[in-house]
């Protein structure tokens, strides 16, 4: 299980959002080209990257940052963020991005989205932006007709890798994580036979507390858990954090 941290851009800056609000934003770095050779330097295994300002309608402002850090470290990217469309997706993999993190596509446009997914085996996973069991779409502006189980059930023989699952009251919170939602998740996952899909957790991380929840889990479909604001506020070190993830304690 890996430590992710997130470079969430708007306006090409590095900011929070508290529970995806678009303009609750509080920046937290001018220069996301030199965080993310910050998290390289720190030891991460890859970066999470969100265009905020393409969720919620406004593409292309953060463009040049993405392709600066791309450039500028050798850690595989997942980018997330207003990509509805498979020329989307076809440029940011041509820039290359290693994995996309698709939402409101996978909802409104399934049969697109698994093609592409049979084109882009293994590198795309569902967004499953989650409020109160519904699915969130369009910057999590907008309610969508399906569920967790719907989606599940959609991509369950699809190619995708797998999805990342955000807890929307959590994120951004410090509340810490949502367990029993967490564990939900993976029981359903695990009803469905889909073990070779992976699982990406992000929202409500605060402390080190919930890593160690987090591995009582011991759920090998967890592939990662997404620090954002734990880490800018100075919560979480990510080098002890992944020393925790590794641990066999």
């Amino acid at each position: 299980m890996q430590i992710i941290p997130a470079i969430d851009l708007k306006d090409n800056k590095c900011v929070r959002l508290s529970e995806g609000v678009d303009d609750s934003s509080t920046v937290f770095n001018n220069d996301p080209e030199k965080q993310a050779i910050f998290f390289e330097n720190a030891g991460c295994k890859k970066l999470h990257v969100v265009d905020l300002d393409a969720a919620f309608g406004r593409p292309d402002i953060n463009i040049n940052s993405i392709k600066k850090i791309r450039n500028s470290v050798n850690i595989p990217i997942q980018l997330g963020g207003g990509i509805r469309t498979n020329l989307d997706a076809d440029r940011y993999f041509n820039l290359g991005i290693n994995n996309l993190i698709i939402g409101s596509m996978s909802v409104n446009n399934p049969e697109s989205l698994k093609r592409l997914a049979d084109k882009y085996e293994n590198k795309i996973y569902v967004s499953l932006d989650i409020k109160e069991n519904i699915v969130m779409i369009n910057g999590w502006k907008e309610k969508s007709k399906l569920t967790l189980e719907d989606i599940l059930t959609m991509y369950n023989k699809s190619k995708i890798r797998g999805y990342v699952i955000t807890d929307i009251k959590n994120d951004g919170m410090l509340k810490g994580l949502n367990i029993n939602f967490i564990k939900e998740i993976i029981n359903k996952i695990r009803t469905m036979n889909e073990e070779n899909k992976k699982l990406i957790l992000a929202g409500g991380l605060t402390d080190y507390n919930d890593l160690n929840e987090l591995k009582k889990l011991n759920s090998e479909s967890i592939e990662g858990i997404i620090s954002g604001k734990s880490f800018y506020v100075g919560n979480i070190d990510l080098e002890k954090a992944q020393n925790i993830l590794n641990s066999n304690a």
